[in-house]
């Protein structure tokens, strides 16, 4: 049987819409390799708040952008992330590094660093790839050759969110998404935009399950297509 040719999906949408539930589902069923971006921004910003890095000073951060080794395992199975050596996929999810990870990922010097990094791990997926992000399919990856966007209302993202952050207020976590969805979209760098050319898909009423089978249609056709 011949294998399919490789393909480069792009995942797209703000906090709590599903991207990372679906991108390593929609991965691991098409035998493709599976990054996050956002834990690579988290990572980064993780090693600055480690090593003590004014992050109220963007020149301060954009002066170490180059410092770290960030390195993404892409199995969607078990996506890792390393700095320098250490395992962080754990200390990257803390709710310090959560409320930081924006003012370091609007900083351009830090953007391209990331960026890099994320082209050559798509450009090198043999089988091709699934990368969620902000602005994958805007900025990183423009000629991927699917791109979804996924969205979902303020309230059933909440909901989500603090289902996942145990213990936490379904209204705070509202308030915490929509400041972050604004700082997103509105950074000079790359900010959080859907791509003229990608898929929407809204969430709110849809089942995770329904979701990936969506997905994973969509990939199908344009391989199909291809």
């Amino acid at each position: 049987m011949e294998s399919a040719p490789p393909v480069v999906v792009a995942i797209d949408g703000p906090s709590g819409t599903g991207k990372s539930s679906t991108s390593k589902a929609v991965a691991a069923q098409l035998a493709l390799s599976y990054l996050d971006t956002g834990a690579q921004y988290r990572a980064i910003t993780w090693w600055m708040v480690s090593n003590g890095i004014d992050l109220e000073d963007p020149s301060a951060i954009a002066a170490v952008a180059g410092k770290p080794e960030i390195v993404s395992g892409t199995d969607p199975a078990n996506p890792t992330i390393a700095v320098d050596g250490v395992d962080v996929a754990g200390p990257i999810r803390t709710q310090e590094v959560t409320a930081k990870v924006s003012a370091v990922s609007a900083v351009p010097e830090v953007r391209t660093r990331i960026t890099e990094l994320q082209r050559s791990l798509a450009g090198s997926a043999e089988r091709g790839i699934v990368v969620e992000g902000r602005d994958i399919g805007t900025t990183v990856l423009p000629d991927a050759d699917l791109k979804v966007f996924l969205t979902a209302s303020p309230e059933a993202r909440a909901a989500r969110r603090s289902g996942e952050l145990k213990g936490s207020d379904v209204h705070s976590t509202r308030e915490a998404l929509l400041k972050r969805d604004a700082a997103d979209s509105s950074r000079t760098a790359s900010p959080l935009a859907k791509a003229a050319d990608a898929v929407e898909v809204d969430t709110t009423e849809l089942t995770l399950a329904q979701v990936i089978e969506c997905v994973v249609t969509l990939v199908q056709e344009k391989r199909a297509g291809q």
